[in-house]
This record gives C-alpha cells, sequence and structure tokens, in this order.
C-alpha cells in the first residue's frame, strides 16, 4: 500500500456507485449495506449531502476510503458510513476522512454515528466520545 502522505481528500458529490459499492464491500462494510442493490446505492448517495472521498495520488487516483453523511451544516452531521479498503486500513485514512469531516463542518458542528461492533476501538482512539444513550427503529427491507 502506497505512502499516507499520498492520500487525497475531497468532497465528491457526484462519486460514482460503482466506486462506493466496492469501497463498501473492500472495507467489509458491504456485509450490512445493500451492495447488490445499484438503485438504493444510487439514492444513498444522492441524498447524502456530505460525500468525502480518499484517493491515492497515483495514476488513476483509485478511490480508497469514503465518508457519507447528512447533516444540517449548522448543529450535527451523522456519519452513515466511514468505509476504508482493507488494504488502506491502518494508514490513517478513517481518521483522515473524520478529519476531513470537522473541517468542511466546522467547529458549530457535532458529528455522529453508529459504530460497527469491531471498529468502536478506533471512534475511541481518534477522540469520538462512546455515547449510551441512542435508539433504533429498524427498517424492514
Amino acid at each position: 500500500m502506497a505512502d499516507p502522505s499520498k492520500v487525497l481528500y475531497a468532497s465528491e458529490p457526484a462519486l460514482d456507485v460503482a466506486e462506493f459499492r466496492r469501497v463498501l464491500v473492500e472495507s467489509g462494510l458491504g456485509a450490512t449495506r445493500p451492495v447488490d442493490d445499484e438503485a438504493r446505492l444510487k439514492i444513498m448517495l444522492g441524498n447524502a449531502n456530505l460525500v468525502l472521498t480518499a484517493r491515492l495520488d497515483i495514476e488513476g487516483k483509485p478511490l480508497i476510503g469514503v465518508a457519507r453523511g447528512v447533516t444540517d451544516f449548522s448543529w450535527v452531521c451523522y456519519i452513515s458510513e466511514l468505509a476504508v479498503s482493507k488494504t488502506a486500513q491502518g494508514l490513517g485514512v478513517g481518521k483522515g476522512l473524520m478529519d476531513e469531516a470537522q473541517r468542511h463542518l466546522g467547529p458549530s458542528v457535532a458529528i455522529s454515528l453508529i459504530s460497527m461492533p469491531n471498529a468502536v476501538g478506533f471512534y475511541e482512539r481518534i477522540g469520538m466520545t462512546r455515547m449510551t444513550d441512542a435508539f433504533w427503529f429498524s427498517r424492514k427491507r
């Protein structure tokens, strides 16, 4: 894998659905996302108002990470995916995407998310506070 200093972070509101799907699968989040429903993935991307990417600064600029969120840009942002390809995990890409989210949102916007169980330690290490009072209505499909 490449040097972490060779990672480019950007806002990509028109991110290609196939690239998004690939990173979801490569990150392991594909097991909990509708990766076989391209129409739904397209809607997920299209209705997100914060789509940040991490790409390697090499020929072709391959996508290695995505943070997708919904925000009012004033009070709170919910990060619905923070996905980093397995080959790039451990290089600081996830933290880089969260730092990029904080830069885009500014200091007056809180960031919330629901962690996958195996990622809890990552969020604690980057300084996020664990919340105990979260609630959920499950989707039907």
